[in-house]
């Protein structure tokens, strides 16, 4: 059997390019998902994209699909034969259906006795008959939110095709895919080489297109030579530029032969706030910015053209005057949004919905101030400010520079509340509010920005959930599941001991239609999802999904609590005691939920027979003593270490004591030691949940 490379490319119209390079990559996974439901063997595969093509090579593809052995069991040898041995209807139709004569079937053992069994090989099918149905399924499978139809044909793809290219080692596979043929011509650079390349083989394909195509389909070697040309021209202007990863691969999906050019704008503009330079040059323009040595952004900006210009000045001007009037404009909202305070806009807010059935951003707000006063009570901030900053909060969202710029809402809040003279920690909390904004972002660094971060993410989560849009699927759109995660964070992270689970409670108690009563039950139970997922997925951590479900059986409702209590638990499983104990709570748990009524931990010494478990009692009272100290101070792993010293107690108490004795009194107060034993390791954690 023989190998060789194969390449498809599928040529169209530019595609959009926030989602190219994860297009290309479920392309490139299609393909090998087809390969392998197919059972054809290969090597290396790549995916290549730019923003009129996507393709992907495979390496040392097998020519052929292997033979495959076929079984198939037929009716049982009882019913297949009648009583004189003459084969039945059942026996003949079976053998027909396999294309064999009678006398070609197995007999073999079944389930319930001997069944006819039908042996073959299925011959492996050429691999080039296999590939057209593996790219267009690939390509019917793709992410596509929308798809488009072109001319007169009915096919459907995220953007018109125009050529495609399947190469199997030099010869063409024959295919029709999105309705053209495919063949081995591609196509350069839209100006610099438009006309027809011929590919010789996948091998070729990417020199190729760079010599006669003046285009790099591979990504990466884009992004990179885009990276390095930007910082070369950076350093010439005697900065550095700021290169943001989403910006560079957005500018690696626009183009495909870069080429850096820098460009200057007016120094007036650098009066405005950075974060609105930044904004008007990455989001607007796809321009890199570039700070001077003192870390401050100079009046320069490097922009990647998709051509060779033979006049770079040409461009370089037009990109300076399409940035010019942008600029122009943000400094016009600067000026014009500061000739009004943030808090004459707080009326405005009344006119603004959060959300239909929870009212206006003005009650949004006004319920975080009572809850952001609360929380700052707790963690010894100051109510007052944190009152303030939450009335605040959403004033900036009507300012016009936050309406042209909604991803500065908050840190324009924090540059206006400055410049009304605001205490600096409410104008910091109002940027601080919004933090943490994404996975693994900075949290809010002040008590103030604190308390109203956590404030207004429960007041969102307790307000969706209370009119039942809690989150489904991959359907957030209200951002719970980030919002859950960074109250969370800032819980354990910024080591705030505060009972979550009232914070919630109260939440939802301020919320302007009554709540379902299993509403706060059903949003502490998210709240523990998102923590769980947290520990699992950090794969440092070394929790396992038990560990936390034996953590949550404490019933702490404080996370950074629920944080010490894994810590202290991840050192107890490494002490020979633990699994011995582990399998003895999960004994217990097992004695206990077996009996109807309740049983209380009230030990009476008189009707302890044996000794052992007296013994067992003793150790108990000894040990509760000992601990109880340890809790108090959340010493929670040298509390475990404590009650290890109960294994050989407790193993000797189950080797030696029928705790379901026939006399009732004595098995109740068995049942009791194992009770008050079992609340002890509860305290910390219900070791019933972990193996063992």
């Amino acid at each position: 059997m023989s190998k060789r490379d194969f390449l498809v490319e599928i040529g169209t119209e530019e595609l959009p390019p926030k989602s190219l390079f994860n297009l290309a990559q479920a392309f490139a996974d299609g393909v090998v998902k087809g390969l392998g439901t197919s059972g054809v063997k290969h090597g290396e595969v790549e995916w290549f994209a730019t923003p009129r093509r996507l393709a992907v090579r495979v390496g040392a593809l097998a020519d052929h699909q292997p033979d495959q052995e076929i079984k198939r069991q037929g009716p049982a040898v009882a019913n297949a034969f009648d009583a004189s041995g003459q084969p039945t209807k059942a026996a003949l139709g079976f053998a027909a259906s396999c294309g064999v004569t009678l006398d070609q079937l197995q007999q073999v053992d079944g389930p319930k006795g001997k069944v006819l069994q039908f042996v073959g090989v299925k011959k492996g099918e050429p691999t080039t008959s296999l590939l057209p149905g593996i790219v267009s399924t690939s390509l019917n499978e793709l992410p596509i939110a929308k798809r488009m139809r072109w001319g007169a044909g009915e096919q459907e793809f995220v953007r018109p095709v125009h050529w495609i290219v399947m190469l199997f080692g030099s010869t063409v596979v024959e295919a029709t895919v999105l309705g053209i043929a495919a063949g081995k011509q591609s196509r350069g650079h839209r100006f610099h080489a438009p006309q027809p390349i011929a590919i010789s083989s996948p091998a070729k394909y990417p020199e190729t297109l760079i010599e006669k195509g003046r285009v790099v389909v591979d990504a990466s070697q884009r992004r990179e030579s885009i990276r390095t040309g930007v910082n070369t021209i950076a350093e010439s202007l005697g900065g550095t530029a700021v290169i943001e990863p989403a910006l560079l691969d957005e500018v690696a999906s626009l183009v495909e032969w870069p080429v850096p050019l820098a460009g200057r704008f007016d120094a007036r503009f650098l009066d405005l706030p950075p974060e609105v330079l930044i904004a008007t040059m990455q989001e607007h323009q796809r321009y890199f910015p570039v700070r001077g040595p003192d870390g401050k952004l100079i009046n320069a900006f490097i922009t990647v053209a998709n051509i060779e210009s033979r006049d770079p000045d040409k461009v370089r001007d037009g990109n300076e005057r399409v940035v010019r009037p942008r600029l122009a404009d943000a400094a016009f909202f600067w000026e014009t949004d500061r000739k009004q305070r943030l808090e004459d806009r707080c009326e405005a807010l009344r006119a603004v919905t959060f959300q239909s059935k929870l009212g206006s951003l003005f009650d949004k707000a006004t319920r975080v101030e009572a809850l952001a006063s609360h929380i700052a009570s707790i963690i010894r901030g100051d109510a007052a400010l944190a009152q303030r900053a939450a009335k605040l909060s959403k004033c900036d969202l009507l300012t016009a520079m936050v309406g042209e710029f909604p991803e500065l809402q908050g840190l324009m809040g924090r540059y206006y509340a400055t410049h009304d003279g605001e205490p600096t920690e409410v104008a910091a909390a109002l940027a601080e509010q919004y933090w943490p904004r994404f996975s693994g972002d900075q949290l809010p660094q002040t008590p103030t920005g604190i308390a109203v971060s956590m404030a207004d993410k429960l007041d969102t989560i307790a307000g969706i959930f209370s009119i039942g849009q809690k989150p489904s699927g991959t359907r957030d759109p209200f951002g719970l599941r980030r919002a859950a995660l960074g109250v969370l964070r800032i819980c354990v992270e910024r080591k705030l001991d505060i009972d979550l689970y009232q914070l919630v409670e109260t939440a939802v108690a301020q919320q302007p239609i009554p709540a379902p009563a299993e509403t706060v039950e059903e949003i502490w139970a998210y709240l523990m999802e998102r923590l769980r997922g947290s520990y699992l997925e950090a794969t440092d951590q070394g929790v396992t999904t038990e560990m936390f479900d034996a953590v949550l059986g404490s019933r702490s409702h404080s996370p950074l609590d629920i944080d010490l209590r894994l810590d202290a638990l991840k050192s107890f499983l490494a002490l020979p005691e633990a699994q011995a104990l582990s399998a003895a709570n999960k004994r217990i748990a097992n004695i206990l939920r077996k009996v109807p009524e309740a049983v209380s931990g009230a030990v009476s010494t008189d009707r302890l027979q044996d000794p052992a478990e007296r013994a067992l009692f003793e150790h108990v009272i000894a040990t509760e003593r000992g601990v109880n100290p340890l809790l108090a101070r959340r010493e929670y792993a040298a509390a475990l270490t404590h009650l290890a010293g109960l294994r050989e107690d407790v193993d000797r108490f189950f080797d030696g004591v029928m705790v379901m004795a026939d006399d009732a009194e004595v098995r109740a107060n068995r049942l009791a030691l194992l009770s008050r034993l079992r609340s002890v390791f509860l305290q910390i954690a219900d070791l019933s949940r972990l193996p063992g």
